[in-house]
């Protein structure tokens, strides 16, 4: 193997999309094995050479979160004191970027902590899909590159040939997002009106903004954990008088009880991206994965020929 070969390397977060970026490269996985001790400790372990090698390292931090990120940064650290010439985190899921604001007294900023924490273990770049706030990019000193699910998904919706098309945003947050689905998909524009009350994983859909009426409703956001925002605007948009209702995210959490939800659902189809694979729960047959292996594997080629990446935040 030649110095500037590509070398990725997966974390247990990330065995299949890893695989996959790998095929899509066409090079053989980096050689690593993680253990873990009765007590609850992580012991991560690089079993080839990498001095002055670029390595990449692919690592989603969910299910569970916090041992998936202790594992990465031990990984990042692992390489720098082998002497790897720089590595790249690729983290196509990071849960933390939900706690990006300080917006009550005595709380923690926990995507800034995220962000230190990283850099303070020697990742040199970081690789992401879909933040969920765009701003977290400059909680860290080092490049980012938060990559684009949509032309992946909008492929995929493509293909289902929906007739009369409106795209649904769940929340006035996520309407700017949204919009760039709509422009894709040459679709109308319709919003929901949420209200979270408190910190548990749900919330409740007031009322939807604009005409849905006998149209097809694809709502889109970037994650869920228990479904039940895409189930609650769901049962909005059939009251509004929808035809039918799809749903996007590019980040299928899911946790105990969300494909029960899903499932009793209007929701015909749910598509989501494989930058989570460790859920707790088995996928419904409502569920299909668009795989986002191609986009990483580009991402992670060009940045190692020091390419520009720029092509891959372009909108289809």
């Amino acid at each position: 193997m030649r110095s500037d070969d590509i070398l990725v390397f997966g974390g247990s977060g990330s065995p299949r999309l890893t695989k996959s970026i790998c095929q899509y490269l066409d090079i053989p996985q980096g050689k690593g094995e993680v253990i873990r001790f009765s007590e609850g400790n992580l012991f991560v372990r690089i079993n080839e050479n990498v001095r002055g090698r670029r390595v990449y390292i692919i690592q989603s931090t969910v299910y569970p979160a916090n041992d998936h990120f202790m594992e990465l940064l031990f990984w990042i650290d692992a390489f720098k004191r082998a002497s790897a010439e720089s590595v790249t985190a690729i983290i196509p899921y990071f849960s933390y970027a939900k706690g990006d604001k300080k917006d009550e007294p005595r709380v923690s900023i926990r995507a800034r902590v995220c962000a230190d924490a990283i850099q303070a273990a020697g990742a040199d770049r970081v690789v992401t899909l879909d933040l969920h706030a765009a701003q977290i990019q400059g909680f860290f000193k080092i490049p980012v590159d938060d990559l684009y699910a949509l032309p992946f998904i909008c492929g995929a919706v493509r293909q289902m040939q929906l007739k009369d098309l409106v795209v649904v945003s769940p929340d006035a947050g996520f309407a700017k997002k949204a919009r760039l689905y709509a422009s894709a998909l040459q679709s109308s524009l319709a919003i929901g009106d949420k209200e979270r009350i408190t910190h548990d994983e749900n919330a409740e859909v007031l009322e939807i903004i604009g005409e849905v009426r006998d149209k097809t409703a694809l709502v889109v956001d970037d994650f869920t954990i228990s479904g039940g925002t895409l189930c609650d605007i769901a049962e909005k948009l059939i009251e509004r008088g929808a035809r039918a209702v799809f749903a996007v995210v590019t980040h299928g959490v899911f946790n105990e009880g969300a494909m029960e939800k899903i499932d009793r659902s209007p929701i015909k189809t749910l598509l989501m991206t494989d930058s989570v694979e460790t859920q707790p729960v088995s996928l419904g047959p409502k569920i299909q994965v668009v795989s986002v292996a191609p986009l990483f594997g580009e991402a992670i080629k060009r940045i190692h020929n020091r390419e520009s990446i720029s092509i891959l935040f372009t909108n289809p």
